[in-house]
């Protein structure tokens, strides 16, 4: 059990050091915000946001987030594959797996090291069109909750 649950601590500390949710949130807010406050192009009337404009501030908070957190998540994923056999494309001089990590500094060295610094943004694409959609809708039924419960929140208050 205690083994388990260190294994389980060794692959989400990567992830751990960037607050992602809070991050999404973070820029989402101070987006609106500069929008209301600024209205370029006409975008905001009085106070208010069309859907359109929040959708759009909800996927450029999500690809700023996900942008900043990906080569964490990279360096999570790589750790849980660490001790799988045959899983490693890349085998060093001494026969040794370059996927055998004795943490996540070392994880992240031998991703650069084996895979350049492109390696720790691999499949953020894909995982874009994947995820920006969706979080796009949530942060647009996030809003209709909070006008729902007569919620008033802003980032300069």
């Amino acid at each position: 059990m205690h083994v388990a649950f260190l294994a389980i601590c060794w692959c989400i500390t990567p992830t751990s050091f960037v607050p992602y949710v809070g991050l999404n949130f973070a820029v989402y807010e101070s987006l609106k915000d500069w929008l209301i406050k600024t209205k370029p192009y006409g975008l905001a009337e009085d106070a208010e946001l069309s859907v359109t404009t929040k959708l759009g501030s909800g996927v450029t908070a999500r690809t700023v987030g996900q942008t900043v957190a990906y080569p964490l998540d990279v360096i999570r994923r790589r750790m849980q594959m660490d001790g799988w056999k045959h899983a490693a494309s890349v085998v060093t001089a001494d026969g040794k797996s370059a996927l055998e990590y004795t943490g996540m500094v070392d994880a992240f060295r031998k991703a650069v090291r084996y895979g350049g610094f492109g390696a720790l943004y691999k499949g953020l694409v894909p995982n874009s069109v994947k995820v920006v959609p969706s979080i796009a809708i949530a942060f647009v039924s996030y809003e209709v909750v909070k006008d729902l419960l007569g919620v008033e929140m802003r980032i300069s208050d």
